[in-house]
């Protein structure tokens, strides 16, 4: 081992990129064996760093449990996480999903924020179908540092949030629709050609993403206020 990662020949994990950049490496389990994600989780925990793992499913938590008894799984985010150290939560963000299809995508985002360092607050199903829904949850919004609109079918949520509020937006689009919505790439172009400023889109279905760049925004809005 080196000082600045750890070689396990499938893997070379970078343990200092807290040191580097203030957060932790997170793991993409997807791709790996359940033996690989022992390893690559028992690493990090050594090293006394918290782990979050992504698109894990539920035969990876269930095997990684009986390894890691503390483990969490929360299933409709596939978001793993292993907690060594204790987390203390600043500042706000809000989530927003246009239906109810969107939550999985909007859960990752959630888990990611508060694994890093944020508090949450949910606002689920409030698309522009049934807007009042938004405008009667648009004065808690407003008191968050950072939004994360997530919203498949045309996407059109991110844009009208952004048109509401003076903070940051950031737009998830997902894969949620119907035929002509082309998995998630309808939306995508609503949220990238949107005429609302301020707005920042991620890639389909990234809600890790959005949940790691709005808890880089809200910690600095945080260290500002001191």
């Amino acid at each position: 081992m080196n000082n600045k990662y750890v070689d396990l020949n499938f893997a070379k994990l970078d343990i200092e990129r807290q040191k580097r950049r203030g957060c932790s490496e997170a793991v993409f389990c997807e791709c790996k064996t359940t033996d690989q994600l022992i390893k690559i989780f028992s690493e990090f925990a050594k090293n006394g760093q918290n782990v979050i793992g992504t698109r894990a499913n539920s035969k990876q938590a269930e095997e990684l449990k009986s390894k890691f008894p503390d483990i969490n799984y929360n299933e409709k985010a596939r978001v793993l996480t292993l907690i060594r150290k204790p987390i203390e939560k600043i500042g706000e963000i809000a989530i927003c999903t246009g239906g109810t299809g969107d939550i999985p995508i909007a859960e990752e985002a959630a888990e990611t924020a508060e694994f890093y360092g944020s508090n949450v607050k949910k606002y689920y199903d409030i698309g522009v179908a049934g807007i009042h829904r938004l405008f009667d949850k648009i004065d808690n919004i407003r008191k968050a540092n950072v939004i994360i609109a997530v919203a498949g079918m045309e996407g059109a949520l991110g844009g009208i949030l952004a048109g509401l509020v003076d903070i940051p937006v950031i737009a998830v689009p997902t894969s949620v629709g119907y035929g002509s919505s082309f998995k998630g790439l309808s939306a995508l172009l609503t949220m990238l050609n949107s005429c609302a400023e301020g707005m920042t889109v991620v890639n389909i279905d990234n809600g890790f993403n959005a949940g790691y760049s709005a808890n880089q925004i809200n910690t600095l809005i945080i260290r500002g206020k001191k």
